[in-house]
């Protein structure tokens, strides 16, 4: 690899990956990160869903440079700001590249697209790498038209989670992916082992696929002793359905008992397909409307509404604490129900 200070004219190489909610893409990425040459400069531009920052702090304490873009995704609603974000990560690191992570439910060729017209902004797409959930792939595919996509368009297709399966299921799991795309080369990797943690069919069609709720809590109303147990939040996180919660990811204060003393720590969580991580970070949030933040999660699925009452007992909040967004599809299915 070149640094920038040996080709300071060539154009900056963006390489995206992609993969369906909970394949492990920034688990991938972290992992990567002790492989870069020194001195090589790295900027992640990430992108997800609702509007609580993990991967920054995950990130923190690397070398790489993180920035965030929430409550939307780059291929529809943040249209045209991906531009505005590569060329600010551009004039403030002059990276040797850049990593473009997209949301779980992002179609790649609009992404594809919109860094091939930078071409004279000094840009150049790499290649599109996409992540495979090997335990969960055939359980989505059906039901998700982004996922075929994400499998479809691609130059690269990395298999995670194959250690976790047998050959017979990785066997089939490779079979339906060649159902969708027989040349792109498909390699094993195993992220956990260094980091555990326009057509009209695009427009807006994270709505279309996907339930999004988010819970956020004060902790105003509290001593600075959290009254959730880390136990009792582990019971919960094991409890959520593997079939429709797809993904739980966040922030929360945790009390546990530390030489006969109750004591509360931030933790991040990240939560897939029944697997969680509790990272505990000693620091508080970035902004400082989030100090009195207790609780601060997004929880991505198919069926929501199914499961409020069990999340909210579960996390003891009310209806003013929670939002549910519910994707169309389900809208339309009952609105058809309905009709005579």
């Amino acid at each position: 690899m070149q640094t920038s200070s040996q080709i300071q004219n060539s154009p900056i190489p963006v390489t995206v990956f992609t993969g369906f909610l909970g394949a492990g893409k920034t688990s991938i990425i972290l992992s990567l990160l002790p492989r870069v040459p020194k001195g090589y400069k790295l900027c992640l531009l990430k992108n997800e869903f609702g509007d609580v920052k993990v991967d920054s702090s995950l990130a923190q304490g690397s070398d790489l440079a993180v920035q965030e873009m929430l409550n939307g995704c780059l291929c529809c609603v943040l249209v045209g700001q991906m531009k505005l974000a590569l060329m600010e990560l551009k004039d403030k690191y002059n990276p040797d590249r850049i990593i473009i992570e997209t949301s779980g439910s992002a179609f790649p060729a609009p992404i594809a697209w919109q860094i091939r017209e930078m071409k004279n902004e000094g840009f150049t797409l790499d290649s599109i790498i996409t992540v495979v959930d090997c335990i969960n792939f055939r359980g989505y595919e059906d039901t998700s038209y982004t996922a075929k996509m994400q499998a479809q368009y691609t130059d690269i297709i990395l298999l995670n989670k194959h250690e976790l399966v047998s050959e017979h299921e990785l066997d089939i799991v490779i079979d339906h992916i060649n159902d969708l795309n027989t040349d792109t080369p498909k390699i094993k990797c195993e992220a956990a082992k260094s980091s555990e943690l326009i057509d009209p069919r695009i427009e807006n069609h994270h709505q279309n696929e996907i339930d999004l709720i988010q819970v956020i809590m004060t902790r105003q109303s509290y001593s600075l002793i959290s009254p959730y147990t880390k136990k009792h939040f582990e019971t919960f996180l094991e409890s959520l359905s593997n079939n429709d919660i797809y993904r739980l990811k966040g922030f929360i204060w945790l009390t546990q008992e530390h030489n006969k003393e109750e004591i509360s720590q931030l933790y991040i969580v990240n939560h897939a397909f029944g697997r969680y991580t509790l990272t505990p970070i000693q620091r508080s949030l970035n902004n400082s409307d989030d100090e009195l933040i207790l609780i601060k999660i997004t929880i991505m699925g198919i069926d929501l509404r199914m499961h409020l009452q069990q999340i909210k007992a579960g996390l003891c909040i009310n209806d003013e604490q929670i939002t549910l967004h519910l994707a169309h599809k389900i809208v339309i299915r009952e609105f058809i129900k309905k009709q005579p």
